[in-house]
């Protein structure tokens, strides 16, 4: 069973709450589906037992042992990567340059080769309640969406591995492609929200991309006591787009405490109001998964 929890915007909570639901009850197996800017592992401090290398794209260096500087590269580069400098030296942009391989292909001289970008990484391991995947996309590389399917297929090979029924996808904030994802094929979609306007705003989007692909979705208000009125109007909003409100989270800034300290919400303090409905609300989401 795979449950994804998303959210329209940063900011909302969305990975506190899945820390929390990972360590609530039975092992599960984590996977931290924001590739981008992967933060879960600071939590959990999981034990690297597997690491792979995901390669994003490619780069076009060129071997100037071998260039002769026609300029023939530069003239059929669509993405104007390939400029000639004033002292007549043909260089690409690497910036620029989109990997499609068409200027080795033509440089009559073979004087340019295609190196992968292979700086991301997905891990796996271990850590206190279960399994934990996660990438991290290396800056300026791309084509993230890949890397959450990476991370999602290891993450199911690892639940099956180890006998574990539930894998929890932390994804990333947004409506793009590593969201989509994140969320394609899974039993239910925990959409997590807060009470502002721009949260609302970002709640109708992401709620009308999960209606696209068909899938059982709730959600749940973090913070909903610091503006009672909008939150008030995201369950009417709920409500009238058939979407139910599992639960809803008070502030706490004891969060942030226990965010230092590596631990959950509901590890730090499980006598807390907020541990107390974070495993209420957990509990309708396996019910209502089955």
């Amino acid at each position: 069973m795979e449950i994804a929890i998303i959210s329209g915007k940063g900011g909302t909570g969305k990975s506190s709450i899945s820390a929390s639901f990972a360590t609530i009850g039975d092992r599960v197996v984590v996977a931290d589906c924001d590739v981008d800017a992967a933060n879960l592992y600071l939590i959990f401090n999981p034990l690297k037992e597997e690491e792979a290398v995901y390669v994003s794209g490619h780069d076009a260096v060129i071997n100037y042992d071998l260039c002769t500087n026609c300029g023939l590269c530069e003239t059929y580069c669509r993405f104007d990567a390939i400029s000639t400098g004033d002292d007549g030296i043909v260089i690409i942009s690497e910036i620029s340059c989109d990997g499609c391989f068409l200027c080795s292909r033509i440089c009559p001289e073979k004087a340019i080769d295609m190196i992968p970008n292979d700086k991301s990484r997905m891990y796996s391991g271990s850590f206190r309640n279960g399994k934990m995947v996660y990438g991290k996309l290396a800056p300026g590389e791309e084509n993230s969406g890949k890397l959450v399917n990476m991370v999602r297929e290891k993450a199911k090979e690892t639940a099956r591995e180890n006998n574990i029924d539930t894998i929890i996808l932390d994804g990333p904030p947004g409506i793009g492609c590593p969201a989509i994802s994140t969320i394609t094929g899974t039993d239910r979609v925990v959409i997590v929200t807060e009470p502002t306007l721009s949260a609302l705003l970002d709640l109708r989007r992401t709620a009308e991309v999960v209606r696209k692909f068909s899938l059982p979705a709730c959600t749940i208000i973090n913070k909903h006591d610091l503006n009672t009125e909008m939150s008030r109007q995201i369950e009417e909003w709920c409500e009238q787009n058939g979407i139910g409100v599992i639960g809803k989270l008070p502030f706490d800034s004891r969060i942030t405490e226990a965010m230092i300290e590596s631990k959950s919400i509901t590890e730090y303090n499980p006598q807390l109001d907020i541990s107390n409905k974070l495993k209420e609300i957990w509990k309708k989401i396996l019910d209502q998964s089955k």
